[in-house]
């Protein structure tokens, strides 16, 4: 088959051999580029219309448990300059948003346990008891499923979870030997039982990474079926031990935000920070590939250049309100808009 041909079995059956993604993610010329883009435009504006959701990014804390090779906060990191924010920074961040006109709330932190339950079950019926028409959104890592049935319960709908790779051989050569990949599938699966609206997703371009894995996650996304999928290229960060290590490319991150759309076409789909770090129109090209997120962040700008996954994260200096005001001109040069809806996935 023609890489168009592939494409257009993509989009009518939402799926292709193992043989028929690795042509298709091998050989995409410009042309080839140009008409998957269209078909996973298509794809969304069916089930989106024109719409684009922000999502307000709050990172309340850059502690974490975890020592993970790629990341920039990872406990080992004696360099980074941490922060833990309180329930009432937090929920300033959160009214500053709902004044913007935010009304999703993402509460993003590394694995920092000096948070129990309680205290998030606490933030987050707060924000829900203020702003009802108010989604929330927690990214905090691995927990028990008691623990996830808590803060759902509390109010939560969605729970983001990057499964980072599906492959456990991958998998170990990314994170240190306490953490696996079989927890962090459990994790998943655990979410999207107990009713949250769930994300998964994995970086594109980490080192080790191959083709195989890369097919090997789209399955496990197919299987998994979350309503959101977060992907976004490897960045590397000076101070840990993939410092030397080459970035994931812009293009790849494109054509999978293009694949992923096809293949799960109801999905929630950023066109992430990092994605817009490697390339100055990198969000921008995301929405014209099939995304419909963008997550500004809310975080106060005292600690936004603390938390940092990697080098050379963009909008570390930029109030809320700056922030706003550049995602929609950056939405609206697209030929999308801005919705200040909650934006949920459609069913």
């Amino acid at each position: 088959m023609t890489n168009t041909e592939l494409i257009d079995k993509l989009r009518n059956e939402s799926s292709l051999t193992d043989d028929e993604f690795r042509q298709l993610l091998e050989s995409l010329d410009e042309k080839d580029e140009e008409y998957l883009y269209a078909r996973a435009r298509e794809r969304k504006e069916e089930f989106y219309g024109k719409d684009v959701y922000l999502r307000g990014l709050i990172e309340f804390t850059n502690y974490c448990k975890n020592d993970c090779l790629y990341c920039g906060i990872r406990c080992s990191n004696k360099n980074a300059e941490r922060y833990r924010l309180k329930k009432e920074e937090i929920m300033s961040a959160v009214e500053n948003g709902y004044k913007l006109g935010f009304r999703t709330f993402v509460l993003q932190g590394g694995e920092d346990l000096s948070y129990s339950d309680d205290d998030i079950c606490e933030i987050v019926s707060e924000i829900k008891r203020l702003h009802g028409d108010s989604a929330v959104t927690l990214s905090i890592g691995e927990r028990s499923r008691e623990s996830y049935e808590k803060f759902f319960k509390a109010g939560a709908d969605r729970y983001l979870l990057r499964h980072e790779t599906a492959n456990e051989e991958h998998y170990s050569k990314l994170h240190p030997n306490n953490l696996s990949p079989e927890n962090r599938k459990r994790c998943l699966r655990d979410l999207k039982e107990i009713g949250f609206q769930t994300g998964a997703g994995m970086m594109v371009g980490s080192p080790f990474q191959t083709i195989d894995n890369i097919i090997e996650d789209l399955r496990f996304l197919k299987e998994l079926s979350p309503e959101m999928v977060g992907i976004g290229p490897f960045i590397p960060h000076k101070d840990t031990p993939f410092k030397d290590k080459a970035e994931g490319r812009a293009e790849d991150t494109l054509h999978l935000l293009a694949i992923i759309r096809l293949m799960l076409p109801k999905v929630l789909l950023p066109a992430t920070t990092a994605l817009g770090t490697i390339d100055a129109r990198g969000r921008e090209k995301g929405l014209l590939a099939g995304a419909n997120v963008i997550m500004p962040n809310l975080s106060p700008v005292t600690v936004r250049g603390k938390y940092l996954l990697y080098d050379g994260k963009i909008c570390t200096g930029e109030e809320a309100a700056e922030c706003w005001q550049c995602m929609q001109r950056r939405v609206a040069s697209t030929g999308y808009e801005v919705s200040i809806s909650r934006g949920d996935a459609k069913k």
